[in-house]
């Protein structure tokens, strides 16, 4: 039976009353104690919230798992558009005062709120995922080489492509993107020296609605398709369906990116033409974390994923893709190569 709880996000002005409350000696927060004894854990979401086929649909993925197999409550908490830091110091607050450990943050922009948070709740462990910047001894850094599953997105595109231009769509122009960028795009020319990378950005910061709005990626991905591109790749969160709704829509191939997407409910339409999709094990950091804690061994610092330990990764649900001998062949070769690290895979383009 489902036992998850969603948390609805509050506002600024009620930001601000808690936060002085705790200000004026709400002791709950010092010592993280709950009046449950029942175990939770909680994660709050990104910009997009759950249903966005890929990241944070990962992170529910590990929650749900350590809900299921750990016999623990889990909560949820959804982001608002245009939220200030406060209102991400609220929610983290919020979760943490209820009993919830590990309180897990969902991507780098909770980075600045669970650095004040965690020190507020020392008994509580704080997941960070995708962000190494804010540490302390309660915050564990769940961090991946994204650069390397995206250098391998980039051999199968380069193999894969008949035009010999590929396309490359990120969310918003910020360093954590970049590494998929730099990724795609050595690997890509290091398949084919003679491919054209056409890569595009939805939006810039302080402007992230280029995770969330899937209309900015499929137009953007139409715009690379009338170029030539007949492989897109895009790191962008819930926006990212949209270019493999173009893409697909057109008969070329997309490739997808955090989740394996052809396996996603949402994007069955198109699945046949996602070729592969870039993995980042999201959900078994999660579930390692909450684990870690009821294990009584929480996790801290840097938790890092990479190849080697498949942390990251290539997909093969999609059986045209698996029917592709020399994509595969060449994507193995790779692997191995970075594995040995005789392939070094850059993290900025």
């Amino acid at each position: 039976m489902r036992r998850i709880t969603r948390i609805a996000t509050v506002g600024i002005a009620s930001a601000a009353l808690a936060l002085s409350a705790t200000a004026c000696g709400d002791k709950s927060s010092d010592s993280g104690s709950s009046d449950s004894t029942e175990k939770s854990a909680a994660i709050a979401y990104d910009i997009g919230g759950r249903g966005d086929q890929s990241f944070n649909d990962a992170a529910y993925a590990g929650l749900e798992k350590a809900e299921k197999d750990l016999k623990i409550k889990g909560a949820e908490a959804e982001p608002t558009e245009g939220e200030s830091e406060a209102d991400k110091v609220q929610r983290l607050t919020e979760l943490a005062r209820k009993g919830n450990n590990p309180v897990i943050g969902v991507g780098f922009a909770y980075a600045p709120a669970i650095e004040k948070v965690a020190k507020k709740f020392p008994k509580t462990t704080f997941g960070l995922i995708d962000d190494n910047s804010k540490t302390g001894p309660n915050i564990a850094n769940l961090v991946f080489n994204e650069e390397q599953g995206s250098y391998l997105a980039g051999v199968a595109a380069a193999k894969a492509s008949k035009t010999g231009t590929v396309g490359f769509i990120g969310g918003v122009e910020v360093p954590l993107i970049k590494k998929f960028q730099a990724g795609f795009e050595q690997g890509v020319k290091d398949t084919n020296p003679n491919a054209k990378v056409l890569s595009t950005y939805l939006t810039q910061p302080p402007d992230f609605s280029g995770f969330a709005k899937p209309d900015l990626g499929k137009a953007a991905a139409k715009g690379q398709l009338s170029q030539g591109a007949d492989v897109i790749y895009a790191a962008a969160g819930l926006a990212g369906s949209g270019a493999i709704e173009a893409a697909a829509t057109e008969g070329k191939w997309a490739i997808g990116v955090d989740s394996d997407q052809y396996n996603q409910a949402g994007l069955s339409k198109y699945k046949d033409k996602i070729l592969t999709s870039v993995t980042k094990d999201v959900s078994g950091a999660v579930y390692n974390l909450i684990k870690s804690v009821q294990d009584g061994k929480a996790q801290a610092g840097e938790v890092r994923y990479g190849l080697d330990a498949n942390g990251v990764g290539l997909a093969d649900s999609n059986p045209q893709y698996k029917s592709m001998a020399e994509v595969l062949a060449a994507v193995e070769k790779a692997k191995a190569d970075i594995i040995a690290k005789k392939i070094t895979v850059k993290t900025a383009p």
